[in-house]
């Protein structure tokens, strides 16, 4: 065969390979011998059908289909080895002529990462963060609000109240919505079921009916009722308003306290102690992002492609649904547009992981199998159900995603290091 090489930049090199007579021919004897033996023929037992008989029974076409099904992967595998190549992924192949049979191959490679003098990479670390009072209340607030009781009242629809309703709803003079007694918080910022339905609620009495319309937005899921008129007939049968408990012993005690002060005291700690699990973790991304900048990354496409299906399949799974074509189907937008959107996401991301990947290896990050046992035996104490937990956990599968979360987690916290110039502890993480 003859071989010619090219790069297309962006870890990818084509080859254009063309075969000798001598290697066609070769796989067009082969391939007879292969279909004489498949193909049933009048006439003949199977087998034993001279060539120009099977030709003239399956067509010329179908035969050399078959000599190139197993020629150009045995041709490419040749070339690969000949230029001494490891490519990551299979080839794209493109067949331009079969009498000589010529195509061209486009081949994956490893992505190429340049780190720069990441050792240069200057931060100073967040400064320990005052908890002022109103964050304190804000965070008591949130415990009454929890602690608070439904209960009915005599008076029109309120915001912040909780009603049981009926709701009717049309669009485009189509039956819509139908719902008998549903639980509803009126709540201003809801965009349930469409934004600015819970403002026409206000001022509705208990037992009367209240008709009114609202443009459903472009960006409703139903692509059916999607920017149309949504015309909404509603009959509130009960109303009830949340009543807070006061602010004392008995309420910190039920939030597991001891009182009052305690509460306050602990409820300041666990803030200042989010603030510096923040600052840690804005000072990781800063010190990836420098390193992002000064490094040099060239991946091949297909990279790109593989992150964004894994987004999507995340998001899926996310969702609920267990095939992605089914999460496809109940969008609004078609599968490019959704894969165009996230494209600048995944480039992020699969650049950063290549990044820490070539990091890690420069300073030769390693994870053994006790720490991983060690994050193994932290979230099975967390679960309820301890022993199916550890089951879970302890399957090869899952003990590599944990391996790799913990690697990836050492390789942020050494760059973080380096940055504020933490030397000493380089290698205890944080």
């Amino acid at each position: 065969m003859k071989v010619s090489t090219a790069s297309l930049g962006n870890c990818q090199t084509a080859f254009t390979i063309e075969a000798e007579d001598s290697e066609l021919n070769k796989s067009l004897d082969e391939a007879y011998h292969h279909l004489v033996n498949e193909v049933s023929i009048p006439g003949f037992r199977k087998g034993k059908a001279p060539r120009a008989v099977l030709v003239q029974h399956i067509g010329k076409k179908n035969l050399l289909e078959e000599a190139l099904e197993h020629l150009i992967p045995q041709l490419y595998k040749q070339a690969i080895e000949s230029q001494e190549l490891e490519p990551i992924a299979g080839p794209e192949i493109e067949v331009s002529g079969t009498e000589p049979l010529v195509f061209k191959a486009t081949v994956s490679l490893k992505p190429e990462v340049k780190l720069g003098d990441y050792h240069s990479i200057n931060l100073e670390p967040s400064t320990a963060k005052k908890i002022a009072d109103k964050e304190v209340s804000a965070a008591v607030e949130e415990i009454r609000e929890k602690q608070g009781a439904w209960v009915p009242v005599d008076r029109p629809v309120e915001l912040g109240d909780l009603v049981t309703m009926n709701i009717e709803a049309n669009a485009d003079e189509k039956p819509w919505l139908n719902h008998k007694d549903i639980l509803y918080e009126v709540n201003k910022d809801s965009r349930s079921p469409v934004p600015g339905f819970a403002s026409h609620l206000q001022g509705i009495e208990k037992n009367k009916e209240k008709t009114f319309s609202l443009i459903i937005p472009d960006d409703y899921p139903i692509k059916e009722v999607s920017g149309k008129e949504g015309i909404f007939k509603v009959i509130i049968t009960e109303i009830k308003e949340k009543q807070l408990p006061e602010l004392d012993d008995k309420l910190a005690k039920a939030a597991g306290y001891d009182n009052i002060s305690d509460m306050k005291k602990k409820m300041s700690a666990d803030l200042r102690t989010k603030a510096e699990a923040e600052n840690r973790s804005e000072l990781k991304q800063k010190a990836l992002d420098a390193l992002v900048g000064i490094s040099e990354v060239s991946y091949p496409p297909i990279l790109e492609d593989e992150e964004i299906t894994g987004i999507l399949r995340d998001e899926a799974q996310h969702l609920g649904f267990r095939e992605l074509e089914d999460y496809l189907k109940k969008t609004s937008k078609t599968e490019e547009e959704l894969k165009q959107e996230l494209r600048p996401i995944a480039k992020k991301r699969l650049i950063q992981g290549l990044v820490l990947g070539k990091l890690a290896e420069e300073e030769k990050i390693e994870i053994n199998s006790s720490e991983v046992d060690n994050k193994i035996d932290e979230i099975t104490n967390d679960a309820e159900d301890k022993e199916k937990a550890r089951q879970f956990l302890s399957l090869p599968q899952v003990r590599q995603s944990i391996e790799q979360s913990l690697h990836t987690q050492k390789t942020i916290d050494r760059l973080s290091q380096i940055a504020i110039g933490d030397t000493e502890n380089r290698t205890k993480g944080e």
